[in-house]
């Protein structure tokens, strides 16, 4: 009878390093440049500084306006800014006035 006898290769040996490296590389690649790794991280810190400027912004802009309203509410009556209110509505200027245009966006 006869036997076979084969060689033992060593491939078998370098399998579960090999799909090891592959989940560790795997794994390592998203915590550096997945949405929550380090790049996100700092992606995310970066929005936030952006919407906080923004916001500030906003506060500021929203303390003109309640400024603005304060002068109407107070029980005595700005006469500046009632003025300035009811010609900006109606359209109108006086005759020795100089009218200078600005975008609306800009109107306070």
């Amino acid at each position: 009878m006869w036997t076979r006898h084969h060689k033992r290769r060593n491939t078998g040996r370098l399998i579960v390093p090999a799909i090891t490296a592959l989940v560790l590389t795997y794994f390592g690649f998203h915590a550096y440049q997945g949405d929550y790794g380090l790049n996100g991280k700092e992606r995310l810190e970066g929005r936030i500084a952006g919407l906080e400027a923004k916001l500030d912004a906003l506060h500021k802009e929203r303390g003109d306006l309640e400024e603005r309203v304060s002068l109407l509410n107070d029980g005595s009556l700005e006469k500046d800014m009632l003025d300035e209110q009811a010609r900006r509505a109606l359209n109108l200027v006086r005759e020795n006035e100089i009218v200078i245009f600005r975008p609306a966006d800009s109107v306070n």
